[in-house]
């Protein structure tokens, strides 16, 4: 692992660590229920992925706690980084990681894909 690839893991755990911290801070209480599930920085650092898990919300939902989390966005770069004394933090993007939905259903097409195979033997 290259000195640049370390330093971008450090953010990204720091980052990991800080942002639900400054989502707990907030006034509005839909923003504290939301979890961080991943954090995924750029190369040079200066923009930052963040996956939430979407848990069983609607569309609708997962638009309004987007909404909300890209008003509070300032806040919490600030948060960061009065936190950790950086010159500038990575700019936030907010996404409902929908990747464990997708392996359930591929999951779901593979025994689809088994049981056809064994009907048809």
């Amino acid at each position: 692992m290259t000195p640049g690839q370390i330093k971008v893991k450090r953010t990204e755990s720091i980052l990991k660590e800080l942002i639900p911290e400054a989502l707990s801070q907030l006034s509005d209480a839909r923003l504290r229920e939301v979890d961080v599930i991943d954090v995924k920085c750029s190369k040079g650092r200066s923009d930052a992925k963040i996956y939430l898990d979407p848990h069983s919300y609607t569309p609708q939902e997962k638009a309004a706690f987007i909404r909300l989390l890209e008003k509070a966005r300032p806040i919490i770069e600030e948060y960061c980084l009065r936190d950790q004394g950086w010159f500038r933090s990575p700019t936030l993007t907010f996404v409902f990681d929908d990747t464990l939905k997708r392996s359930q259903n591929i999951e779901a097409l593979f025994a689809k894909i088994a049981k056809e195979k064994t009907d048809e033997s």
